[in-house]
Protein backbone atom coordinates (compact mmCIF):
# COMPACT_ATOMS: atom_id res chain seq x y z
CA UNK A 1 0.00 0.00 0.00
CA UNK A 2 1.39 3.11 -0.98
CA UNK A 3 2.19 6.03 1.05
CA UNK A 4 -0.77 9.28 1.19
CA UNK A 5 0.13 11.93 -0.76
CA UNK A 6 1.96 14.91 0.82
CA UNK A 7 3.19 18.27 -0.80
CA UNK A 8 6.08 19.43 -0.50
CA UNK A 9 5.62 22.61 1.69
CA UNK A 10 3.71 20.56 4.11
CA UNK A 11 7.15 18.45 4.29
CA UNK A 12 9.20 21.76 4.35
CA UNK A 13 6.87 23.06 7.53
CA UNK A 14 6.93 19.74 9.05
CA UNK A 15 10.73 19.54 8.88
CA UNK A 16 11.51 23.31 10.30
CA UNK A 17 9.13 22.42 13.34
CA UNK A 18 11.63 19.47 14.43
CA UNK A 19 14.24 21.59 14.49
CA UNK A 20 16.44 22.22 17.19
CA UNK A 21 19.27 25.10 17.95
CA UNK A 22 21.25 22.36 20.13
CA UNK A 23 21.55 20.13 17.15
CA UNK A 24 22.51 23.05 14.52
CA UNK A 25 25.40 24.26 17.35
CA UNK A 26 26.41 20.81 16.94
CA UNK A 27 26.33 20.53 13.25
CA UNK A 28 27.83 23.66 12.55
CA UNK A 29 31.33 22.47 14.26
CA UNK A 30 31.47 19.44 11.68
CA UNK A 31 30.50 21.59 8.78
CA UNK A 32 26.15 20.59 8.75
CA UNK A 33 23.94 23.13 8.51
CA UNK A 34 20.28 21.51 9.44
CA UNK A 35 18.70 21.12 12.92
CA UNK A 36 17.08 18.06 12.54
CA UNK A 37 17.05 15.06 14.53
CA UNK A 38 18.16 12.17 12.33
CA UNK A 39 16.20 9.83 14.25
CA UNK A 40 13.14 12.02 13.52
CA UNK A 41 13.65 12.78 10.33
CA UNK A 42 14.36 8.71 9.64
CA UNK A 43 10.35 8.17 11.10
CA UNK A 44 9.22 10.77 8.99
CA UNK A 45 10.92 8.78 5.91
CA UNK A 46 9.55 5.53 7.42
CA UNK A 47 5.87 7.15 7.21
CA UNK A 48 6.57 8.42 3.35
CA UNK A 49 8.05 5.39 2.30
CA UNK A 50 9.78 5.49 -1.20
CA UNK A 51 8.50 7.88 -3.48
CA UNK A 52 11.41 9.09 -5.95
CA UNK A 53 9.01 11.88 -7.60
CA UNK A 54 8.62 13.21 -4.17
CA UNK A 55 12.30 12.94 -3.52
CA UNK A 56 13.18 15.00 -6.51
CA UNK A 57 10.68 17.90 -5.45
CA UNK A 58 12.21 17.97 -1.88
CA UNK A 59 16.01 17.19 -3.46
CA UNK A 60 15.29 20.49 -5.74
CA UNK A 61 14.66 22.82 -2.62
CA UNK A 62 18.43 23.07 -1.35
CA UNK A 63 17.42 22.82 2.16
CA UNK A 64 19.63 20.51 3.78
CA UNK A 65 16.88 18.55 5.64
CA UNK A 66 14.91 17.79 2.48
CA UNK A 67 17.55 16.67 0.53
CA UNK A 68 18.46 14.21 3.84
CA UNK A 69 14.80 13.42 3.31
CA UNK A 70 14.96 13.12 -0.19
CA UNK A 71 18.24 10.64 0.03
CA UNK A 72 15.86 8.77 2.43
CA UNK A 73 13.18 8.04 0.30
CA UNK A 74 14.15 7.58 -3.17
CA UNK A 75 14.87 4.41 -5.54
CA UNK A 76 18.47 4.89 -6.01
CA UNK A 77 18.65 2.93 -9.31
CA UNK A 78 15.99 5.31 -10.75
CA UNK A 79 19.05 8.31 -11.31
CA UNK A 80 20.79 8.67 -14.10
CA UNK A 81 24.43 9.07 -14.13
CA UNK A 82 24.16 12.68 -14.77
CA UNK A 83 21.41 13.41 -12.58
CA UNK A 84 23.80 11.97 -9.62
CA UNK A 85 27.10 13.51 -10.98
CA UNK A 86 25.06 16.99 -10.21
CA UNK A 87 23.41 15.81 -7.12
CA UNK A 88 27.14 15.27 -5.83
CA UNK A 89 28.58 19.17 -7.04
CA UNK A 90 25.60 20.17 -5.44
CA UNK A 91 26.56 18.89 -2.15
CA UNK A 92 28.34 20.78 0.10
CA UNK A 93 27.74 19.79 3.18
CA UNK A 94 29.12 16.49 4.73
CA UNK A 95 26.17 14.90 5.85
CA UNK A 96 24.48 14.99 2.54
CA UNK A 97 27.21 14.09 0.87
CA UNK A 98 27.93 10.79 2.69
CA UNK A 99 24.39 9.65 2.16
CA UNK A 100 24.30 10.78 -1.70
CA UNK A 101 27.50 8.61 -1.76
CA UNK A 102 26.91 5.64 0.68
CA UNK A 103 23.15 5.27 0.40
CA UNK A 104 21.98 6.18 -3.49
CA UNK A 105 25.02 6.15 -5.61
CA UNK A 106 26.75 2.93 -4.07
CA UNK A 107 23.50 1.14 -4.96
CA UNK A 108 23.23 2.82 -8.61
CA UNK A 109 23.92 0.86 -11.70
CA UNK A 110 26.12 4.11 -12.59
CA UNK A 111 28.64 3.73 -9.38
CA UNK A 112 31.55 2.62 -10.98
CA UNK A 113 31.30 4.88 -14.07
CA UNK A 114 31.25 7.67 -11.35
CA UNK A 115 33.65 6.30 -9.18
CA UNK A 116 36.60 6.38 -11.88
CA UNK A 117 35.16 9.88 -12.90
CA UNK A 118 35.15 11.96 -10.13
CA UNK A 119 38.47 9.81 -8.63
CA UNK A 120 40.32 12.84 -9.98
CA UNK A 121 38.43 15.43 -10.08
CA UNK A 122 39.86 18.56 -9.61
CA UNK A 123 37.60 19.45 -6.99
CA UNK A 124 38.54 18.31 -4.33
CA UNK A 125 35.02 17.37 -2.60
CA UNK A 126 33.96 16.00 -5.95
CA UNK A 127 37.34 13.45 -6.10
CA UNK A 128 36.48 12.84 -2.19
CA UNK A 129 33.66 11.11 -3.27
CA UNK A 130 35.58 8.70 -5.68
CA UNK A 131 37.68 8.01 -3.18
CA UNK A 132 35.04 6.88 -0.92
CA UNK A 133 34.05 4.80 -3.93
CA UNK A 134 37.20 2.94 -4.30
CA UNK A 135 37.57 2.04 -0.75
CA UNK A 136 34.10 0.27 -0.85
CA UNK A 137 35.81 -1.31 -3.70
CA UNK A 138 39.53 -2.71 -1.71
CA UNK A 139 37.25 -5.05 0.30
CA UNK A 140 34.61 -6.04 -2.23
CA UNK A 141 35.97 -6.12 -5.70
CA UNK A 142 39.72 -5.43 -5.32
CA UNK A 143 40.47 -7.02 -8.72
CA UNK A 144 39.21 -3.67 -10.40
CA UNK A 145 42.29 -1.98 -8.45
CA UNK A 146 45.76 -1.53 -8.82
CA UNK A 147 46.33 -1.08 -5.45
CA UNK A 148 50.01 -0.05 -5.57
CA UNK A 149 48.90 2.69 -7.80
CA UNK A 150 46.47 3.78 -5.12
CA UNK A 151 48.85 3.66 -2.50
CA UNK A 152 51.45 5.42 -4.66
CA UNK A 153 48.75 8.81 -4.74
CA UNK A 154 48.20 8.38 -1.32
CA UNK A 155 51.70 8.30 -0.40
CA UNK A 156 52.32 11.33 -3.17
CA UNK A 157 49.03 13.88 -2.03
CA UNK A 158 47.67 12.96 1.20
CA UNK A 159 49.66 15.01 3.65
CA UNK A 160 49.01 18.28 1.89
CA UNK A 161 44.95 17.29 0.50
CA UNK A 162 42.24 19.38 2.01
CA UNK A 163 40.29 17.99 4.61
CA UNK A 164 37.72 16.04 3.56
CA UNK A 165 39.82 14.08 0.58
CA UNK A 166 42.37 13.90 3.10
CA UNK A 167 40.37 11.79 5.39
CA UNK A 168 38.84 9.91 2.21
CA UNK A 169 42.42 8.93 0.70
CA UNK A 170 43.42 7.83 4.91
CA UNK A 171 40.10 5.32 4.72
CA UNK A 172 41.34 3.98 1.58
CA UNK A 173 44.69 4.03 2.87
CA UNK A 174 43.60 2.02 6.10
CA UNK A 175 41.39 0.04 4.16
CA UNK A 176 43.89 -1.70 2.38
CA UNK A 177 46.38 -2.27 4.88
CA UNK A 178 43.01 -4.24 6.89
CA UNK A 179 42.33 -5.80 3.49
CA UNK A 180 45.48 -7.01 1.99
CA UNK A 181 48.06 -8.88 4.12
CA UNK A 182 50.61 -8.23 0.81
CA UNK A 183 50.42 -4.54 0.89
CA UNK A 184 49.74 -4.13 4.77
CA UNK A 185 53.34 -3.46 5.53
CA UNK A 186 53.37 -0.53 2.88
CA UNK A 187 50.13 0.85 4.00
CA UNK A 188 51.43 1.11 7.64
CA UNK A 189 54.82 2.67 6.95
CA UNK A 190 53.16 5.78 4.90
CA UNK A 191 50.77 6.31 7.45
CA UNK A 192 53.81 6.21 9.70
CA UNK A 193 55.46 8.85 7.57
CA UNK A 194 52.64 10.78 6.86
CA UNK A 195 51.47 11.17 10.23
CA UNK A 196 48.17 12.12 8.41
CA UNK A 197 45.49 12.33 11.70
CA UNK A 198 47.86 10.96 14.37
CA UNK A 199 46.70 13.79 16.70
CA UNK A 200 43.19 13.28 15.90
CA UNK A 201 40.58 13.56 19.41
CA UNK A 202 39.11 10.36 19.75
CA UNK A 203 36.65 9.06 22.30
CA UNK A 204 37.17 6.38 24.38
CA UNK A 205 36.16 3.05 23.10
CA UNK A 206 36.57 4.41 19.78
CA UNK A 207 39.30 3.30 17.11
CA UNK A 208 41.44 6.28 16.40
CA UNK A 209 41.59 7.10 12.99
CA UNK A 210 45.04 7.72 12.46
CA UNK A 211 46.12 4.55 9.89
CA UNK A 212 49.03 2.27 11.59
CA UNK A 213 46.72 2.63 14.89
CA UNK A 214 43.52 1.72 12.61
CA UNK A 215 44.99 -1.06 10.84
CA UNK A 216 46.79 -2.38 14.03
CA UNK A 217 43.55 -2.56 15.87
CA UNK A 218 41.09 -4.15 12.68
CA UNK A 219 43.69 -6.92 12.16
CA UNK A 220 43.90 -8.11 15.55
CA UNK A 221 39.80 -8.06 15.97
CA UNK A 222 39.73 -10.17 12.46
CA UNK A 223 42.84 -12.59 14.47
CA UNK A 224 44.67 -12.18 10.33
Amino acid sequence: MSAPAVAVPELLAELAALEDPRIREVNERHGDDHAVNLTKLRAVAKRLKAQHDLARELWATGDTAAKLLALLICRPKAFERDELDAMLRQSRTPKVHDWLVGYVVKKNPHADALRVAWFADPDPVVASAGWALTTERVAVKPDVLDLDGLLDVVEAQMKDAPDRLQWAMNHCLAQIGIEHPAHRARALDIGERLGVLKDYPTPPNCTSPYAPVWITEMVRRQGA
